[in-house]
């Protein structure tokens, strides 16, 4: 009876998450198309960026925490750092406020999660040839990065493709470019900040007849992502954070309770294999 029912729960699951992924309708069954990404939910994500960077800016220059650990109270973060130091990932879901008070996106989700791992042994200047490399990317990266390529590269900045390649209920292949910039704050720190200038979800990816699909105008798995990076050596290896804001579109209406937490793992779960790719990219190009 028990195993019944776990699989018919089962069922329900991939029959919700289906719809969510396929840009079905609401749970009420009642036809509609998909969402496209609309200027006031662009507008809204934008200013929650905007207010993302300022607290970003207002951190790095006080100087004092460079890393989000660096804030906990000190059994804290004596505890964070003997765990990331044993190479764990200390994650974090996170929240930019606005004068106190909660950032509602409409017709989209806004995802914030930050991490800290460590690398032992290592140097900042070893990190950034990891990070800078975006020719071997899909090589760090895969399976999440199918293809990469550096496009420009001007002193600290840089213009990256990036072809995205996520399976979880469907397979959902996206191409993207990032502007990147780099600073060095010191011999032993360094940050990046990060911004996806396009993102178009690639159709019947692989096949003769693949293409893109009009920007904003698809599926809504990924309309927008900021990320920023800090770097610090200490402890005799390197600690790296990463912080990512992205956007996609909302769950529809009746199935948030079911779907939900599904929906909101993914970019957690993105984040933590980017951390431990990292980590192991690193140690393996020394």
């Amino acid at each position: 009876m028990n195993g019944f029912a776990d699989s018919r729960n089962s069922n329900v699951m991939r029959i919700a998450l289906a719809f969510f992924l396929i840009g079905a309708t609401a749970a009420s069954g009642a036809p509609g198309g998909l969402p496209k990404l609309k200027s006031e939910t662009q507008s809204v994500f934008e200013h929650y960026v905007q207010l993302t960077q300022e607290r970003n800016d207002a951190e790095l220059k006080r100087g004092a925490a460079f890393l989000r650990i660096d804030e906990l109270p000190e059994k804290e973060r004596r505890a964070a750092e003997d765990s990331v130091r044993a190479g764990n990932e200390n994650i974090e879901k996170r929240q930019t406020l606005d004068a106190g008070k909660e950032i509602r996106c409409p017709d989209g989700l806004i995802h914030h999660w930050e991490a800290t791992a460590y690398i032992p042994g290592v140097k900042v200047d070893e990190v950034l040839k990891v990070l800078e490399d975006y020719d071997h990317h899909s090589e760090y990266y895969r399976p999440d990065v199918e293809q990469s390529k550096t496009l420009q590269h001007d002193g600290d900045h840089f213009q990256a493709f990036l072809r995205f390649k996520r399976k979880k209920v469907v397979t959902v292949v996206l191409n993207t470019t990032h502007d990147v910039n780099y600073f060095r704050d010191s011999p032993m720190r360094a940050h990046s900040r990060s911004s996806a200038s396009k993102i178009a979800q690639v159709e019947n990816p692989g096949k003769s007849d693949e293409k893109e699909k009009p920007v904003g105008d698809d599926d809504g798995f990924l309309w927008r992502m900021e990320t920023w990076w800090r770097v610090e050596e200490k402890d005799g290896g390197v600690y790296i954070q990463s912080e990512v804001v992205s956007l996609t579109r909302d769950i529809p209406t009746g199935l948030g309770w079911m779907i939900g937490p599904f929906v909101s793992s993914i970019p957690k779960e993105s984040l933590v294999f980017t951390m431990e790719a990292t980590r192991k990219a690193v140690l393996i190009s020394r």
